[in-house]
């Protein structure tokens, strides 16, 4: 695909979130599965709610391109989920794995928060007035997740320090 413009590059960037978001929904169920905490898995779970919620407005942010809802995959998240998932496969402290886990998702947080920035500001630029209601939907939501994160994190760390020297 030629980025000959900014709408290009817009489209180009929904494609690449639609993937990774699609590739999360795979991979919260293990990260869940793997949490020792109840909070945490719950927090996992809700997400795992909002995130395929927020598949539905990348796709319908799709419309206003014009162009169809296909994935490109996005070896960002790629490599995050990889790095998340040999974390997952260690051996260790359950609470120090769920300060891993916490670790891991606000990773991907933090790069959905980036590329929805991204996206909100190209489709305020492009005029985009649907495209941008709907994903800043989905970075408010991934704002309140990485918070979530953040306050388990404060109780989760301080059961992990209490874990026995190795």
């Amino acid at each position: 695909m030629a980025l000959k413009n900014l709408a290009d590059a817009f489209h180009d960037e929904l494609r690449d979130i639609l993937s990774a978001e699609r590739q999360l929904v795979k991979a919260l169920p293990k990260m869940a599965k793997h949490a020792s905490c109840e909070k945490l898995t719950q927090a996992i779970n809700n997400h795992l709610i909002e995130t395929q919620n927020q598949i539905d407005r990348v796709e319908q942010a799709f419309e206003e391109t014009g162009k169809q809802a296909k994935a490109k995959t996005c070896e960002a998240m790629k490599g995050l989920i990889t790095e998340a998932n040999e974390m997952l496969d260690e051996e260790g402290e359950p609470a120090v794995k769920d300060a891993l886990i916490i670790a891991c998702a606000q990773k991907v947080e933090h790069y959905e928060i980036a590329t929805y920035g991204t996206l909100c500001t190209w489709a305020e630029a492009l005029g985009y007035v649907n495209a941008l209601k709907l994903l800043k939907q989905n970075i408010n939501e991934e704002e309140a997740a990485d918070e979530k994160l953040s306050e388990l994190a404060k109780t989760i760390n301080m059961a992990a320090m209490a874990a026995p020297a190795g």
